[in-house]
């Protein structure tokens, strides 16, 4: 009797353990891909800043304004001015959509006063090496 609870106790703890490992794995893996995603770094710390204030990623915010990329400044303005417009709480829209369209063109212009930042030196340094 003693000797089938001393195998059940040590397969249950195998099975924990390979669990456990199993979960880490998975946890190390999802910490590197949110590291990634995030630009890691200098740039991923500025962004991790911007999505906590904002309160949300900008993943989120395109998904939101319907934009594939942020190059067309005149497409982002066109569809939040179309899905803010569309939500207007006189118009029998919602309050709580109106209030994630904000929020996420609020995102985006970071973003883009982000890039445009990062891209200003760049400039410079080239008028300076051509004087």
């Amino acid at each position: 009797m003693a000797k089938y609870l001393a195998q059940i106790i040590i397969l249950g703890s195998q099975a924990i353990g390979r669990a456990f490992a199993k979960a880490l794995k998975q946890e190390i893996a999802a910490s590197q891909e949110a590291a990634r995603r995030s630009g890691g770094g200098r740039n991923g710390e500025k962004r991790a800043e911007v999505n906590a204030r904002t309160g949300m990623t900008l993943e989120e915010a395109k998904q939101i304004l319907n934009l594939g990329d942020l190059d067309n400044i005149e497409q982002i303005n066109r569809n939040y001015e179309h899905l803010f417009a569309a939500n207007e709480k006189s118009k029998g829209g919602s309050f709580y959509l109106q209030s994630k369209v904000f929020r996420a063109k609020e995102r985006i212009d970071q973003e883009l006063k982000y890039v445009l930042k990062d891209k200003m030196p760049e400039s410079e340094e080239k008028t300076s090496r051509q004087q």
